[in-house]
């Protein structure tokens, strides 16, 4: 195998690769071997297949794996020799081997920008003391005794309103047709927490119990359902009942069924400790930020190109994924892809700027990503998304990711021995309200 290493940009590289067709050859042959011991042919023994059938049989299979096995192996042992570490998904421009052809291909990547790194030892950032108070406490209680609350049917004579649950029946109609998709039998339905459209609740709030209703709605434009959003139907709605929630008492019974505690006290103190735990944690992120722009004020370097637009692509994902949660659809905004691209580019440099300068502190600190860490994080993104941990690193090795992902376990180490090595001192939120 022969290389070189073409400078494109302070931040981009391009590896040429020429293999002799010897080596080719012998990467086709060693995929062959492997299908080989694991293939069953009638007629044959298992293992016993001659090689030109397997070929013949497997050929694109084969020639496809023996190319990306080859040039992931050689990749390996480039970027180990040259110590170039990519920041960036890694572009292949490759054909398929041949047998007894020389095979040329070539992988374009950004790398990180060299520049001087300021001195981070003992930077003096003032930081808000977390706290939890007890009204904060009273909320969570309330919250948790609302969902363990009971539905009580209300038998006073009266219309349905906020703060009921009403039990109905409804469908919609449109052009004389009945619409499946939207209806529904003894729905229970909270009025007055925003779960329906307001116009809906407002035809249920003019019904007593075993009333009828019907009316004309007109579903937003940015409704999560495509084929409705922007359509008026007509809502018949049937109130089968009016319940109200009952709360459990505040007591230690309670407590052990919302979470298996002793007490109230229990149940109060455990709550204050997941609130102090996150609330630490979010004001110590704060401190970092303000550490790091400091630091990154002093210093200027290129951002690569592709790494700059590779993290738009995940902020306009998380944009369309929060607007869905909360019904809403990306178009609602009435933006073209590229002006919801164009509002995220500035966000985009800032964490790029941000994980390019945490990488540089790593190198110079020596600090290391062991595979076990990077199994770990898998494990809990998995879990985190309900998937197959297996799955998920197959889909990050599958996109080039593993790089991208070391990157932002080391970023995080280096973060951490910044912010430990910094002078920190704690002071009361009003204080640092102040100062701002």
């Amino acid at each position: 195998m022969e290389y070189t290493i073409e400078e494109i940009s302070p931040v981009e590289r391009k590896v040429n690769v020429t293999i002799p067709a010897e080596e080719a050859n012998a990467a086709i042959t060693a995929t062959i071997a492997m299908y080989k011991t694991s293939t069953d042919i009638k007629g044959f023994r298992k293992g016993k297949v001659p090689a030109s059938i397997v070929e013949s049989r497997f050929r694109n299979q084969i020639y496809q794996e023996a190319t990306t096995d080859l040039i992931n192996l050689q990749l390996n042992q480039i970027l180990g020799e040259s110590k170039l570490q990519p920041l960036s998904r890694l572009d292949v421009d490759a054909k398929e081997l041949v047998r007894d052809e020389e095979f040329k291909y070539s992988v374009s990547f950004e790398v990180a920008p060299t520049f001087e790194i300021p001195s981070y030892a003992g930077l003096a950032v003032e930081q808000e003391i977390a706290v939890v108070e007890p009204s904060e406490i009273d909320e969570v209680v309330e919250r948790i005794r609302t969902n363990m609350s009971e539905l009580k049917d209300i038998e006073e004579d009266r219309l349905a309103q906020d703060g009921d649950v009403a039990v109905i029946s409804f469908n919609a109609w449109s052009d004389g047709k009945e619409l499946d998709e939207i209806k529904a039998q003894n729905f229970e339905l909270p009025l007055g927490d925003g779960q329906a459209l307001e116009a809906f609740e407002n035809i249920v709030k003019k019904l007593k119990k075993g009333e009828k209703g019907e009316e004309d709605i007109t579903f937003p434009e940015d409704f999560i359902n495509k084929d409705f959003a922007g359509q008026t139907v007509t809502m018949r709605v049937t109130l089968n009942a009016i319940k109200e929630r009952v709360k459990p008492e505040l007591d230690d019974e309670f407590a052990k069924k919302a979470g298996g505690f002793a007490s109230v006290e229990k149940m109060r103190e455990a709550i204050e400790q997941s609130y102090l735990t996150s609330r630490k944690n979010l004001v110590k992120a704060a401190a970092e930020k303000k550490i790091l722009d400091d630091l990154l004020s002093k210093v200027d370097f290129a951002l690569p190109p592709a790494l700059v637009e590779e993290n738009i692509d995940r902020l306009v994902l998380d944009l369309k994924d929060r607007m869905e949660r909360s019904g809403r659809r990306l178009e609602s905004l009435g933006k073209t892809p590229e002006e919801l691209r164009a509002e995220q580019k500035e966000k985009s440099e800032e964490l790029v700027r941000t994980q390019l300068f945490l990488l540089a502190v790593a190198a110079k600190e020596n600090l290391s990503v062991d595979p076990k860490e990077v199994d770990a994080h898998i494990f809990q993104e998995a879990m985190r998304q309900r998937m197959d941990p297996e799955a998920l690193r197959h889909a990050y090795e599958e996109n080039n990711l593993m790089f991208a992902l070391r990157d932002r376990l080391m970023a995080d180490k280096a973060m951490e021995l910044i912010y430990a090595q910094a002078d920190v001192k704690e002071v009361p939120a009003a204080d640092l309200k102040k100062e701002n």
